[in-house]
């Protein structure tokens, strides 16, 4: 017989202590979540984006998910996004995350989701620079970053946490104070010699790895020749490159319905050119060999973001913190739980 289960609540600081320094572990379970996905082992609907005509910038993003195997859970990411936070000095993103029980469909645990979405999208980016360089000579040693906020410093750990060895690191921010405060997290942490670019045309063309994390909603960077050097493009912002360029590319994406939506710049260059043939493929294709991108055109994966992945951290951290002994349940959460009253 089932029995409703406790229900805990997971904080940012638990999460933290669950995922730090484990980014190969984290990436592991990334990859064998893209493989279940490309497999039909998960259910992963489109995100509802709530919006609001007094603050067009603004929105939260549900993303309801179903991932079976190990991991063998149901739960939906909520997770908004107000850029205006920025300058008032707190973060642009929050987020939590509810599991729901397999068997009873209970929610048995609500999770702080920030680092879980950072650290997700981070993990996802670095296993597709490893697996997209697979058939280069050595791994890319030159990494631009476009975008200095929070993102942008879990990809750094993640890509360094899984090996990569960079001799240069470029930043480049429309903001001087954040591109300063990047370089100080990378002064901190980073061997390799580190610039910060006035002109984005510089940073890409300076970079064999590029990192697009950014809060664009449009694109703005239009220049295909700006990539002619054919460098791998983590286009994890998803807005920031012209049709002309995604058209030129090889492309790469998580999954192609997700992404062909909500004014992408993949779903931007579909719209311009009327197919989607310009899509080589999806990242679960290149982990089984069903393609190999090459090393003349520039290749461009777009991500984005699926829940699955949120829900087979979120499940790691659950387990992990309740293997410590230390889930901070709720008493009586669920409370009027007879049929007909309680006798």
């Amino acid at each position: 017989m089932s029995q409703i289960p406790s229900f805990a609540v997971i904080s940012g600081a638990q999460v933290n202590q669950a995922v730090s320094g484990r980014e190969k572990e984290i990436t592991r379970l990334i990859e064998a979540a893209y493989l279940l996905h490309g497999e039909g082992g998960t259910v992963n609907p489109d995100s509802y984006f709530l919006r609001f005509p007094d603050r067009p910038s603004a929105r939260i993003i549900a993303l309801p998910a179903s991932i079976r195997g190990d991991v063998d859970v149901h739960g939906i990411k909520w997770i908004s996004s107000f850029p205006e936070n920025v300058p008032a000095g707190i973060p642009r993103a929050s987020a939590v995350l509810i599991l729901n029980d397999i068997e009873t469909g209970y929610p048995f645990a609500c999770v702080e989701s920030s680092i879980i979405s950072a650290a997700r999208t981070a993990a996802s980016a670095s296993l597709a620079a490893m697996r997209l360089s697979d058939s280069w000579p050595d791994r890319p040693t030159r990494v631009g970053f476009f975008g200095a906020g929070f993102i942008a410093r879990y990809i750094h750990t993640y890509l360094t946490g899984n090996g990569f060895v960079f001799d240069r690191v470029g930043v480049h921010d429309l903001s001087a104070e954040h591109a300063k405060g990047f370089q100080g997290y990378l002064e901190r942490t980073e061997p390799g010699a580190i610039t910060v670019y006035d002109r984005a045309e510089e940073l890409i063309r300076s970079s064999d790895l590029v990192v697009f994390a950014t809060v664009a909603g449009e694109p703005h960077v239009i220049e295909p020749n700006w990539f002619e050097h054919c460098p791998i493009v983590l286009h994890v912002s998803l807005r920031d490159l012209s049709p002309e360029i995604i058209l030129s590319s090889y492309n790469v994406v998580d999954d192609v319905e997700h992404c062909m939506k909500a004014n992408t710049s993949p779903h931007l260059a579909q719209q311009r050119a009327g197919h989607r043939d310009f899509v080589a493929g999806t990242l679960y294709d290149v982990l089984t060999g069903e393609i190999t991108p090459p090393s003349d055109q520039p290749v461009i994966f777009s991500p984005f973001g699926l829940g699955v992945l949120d829900l087979a951290v979120a499940k790691y951290v659950y387990d992990h913190i309740a293997s410590a002994g230390e889930l901070r349940t709720v008493p009586d959460f669920f409370y009027d739980v007879h049929r007909y009253g309680a006798p």
